[in-house]
């Protein structure tokens, strides 16, 4: 056993499964007010089921690295591009959220009044 291999392989499992569960969610939740609960809830039990099948199956089951011979760290990538086109296709064809929770994303997605840049404070607040 390579105590380091083992530690880089398990790292790479669980940001490969985060990103195929929680990465476009938390992308789409801010940057789409037409997500919703059921395309998100769809996203990612789609992506985290294809990434976990996967890396079991390649693993444990030794089953051949099917596609494109991607390697079972590496798969959360595709994991994530599938809960994308899953969720964005869900809150379509569902109803859109309700417009409080439209307006909340749109509120928390647009920045509001900022701080004032550093130049434009005057010595006394720069203390």
């Amino acid at each position: 056993m390579n105590p380091p291999g083992f530690v880089a392989q398990v790292v790479a499992f669980a940001f490969g499964l985060a990103a195929a569960s929680f990465f476009p969610i938390i992308i789409l939740g801010v940057f789409d007010k037409r997500t919703n609960r059921e395309g998100a809830i769809a996203g990612m039990v789609v992506g985290l089921c294809f990434t976990i099948f996967y890396i079991v199956g390649v693993k444990f089951y030794g089953m051949q690295p099917w596609f494109f011979g991607v390697s079972a760290e590496g798969i959360g990538t595709l994991g994530m591009l599938i809960n994308f086109v899953v969720t964005w296709s869900v809150s379509r064809l569902t109803p859109p959220p309700p417009l409080e929770v439209q307006e909340m994303v749109e509120v928390l997605r647009t920045p509001g009044d900022e701080p004032p840049a550093i130049e434009e404070l005057d010595e006394d607040h720069l203390d």
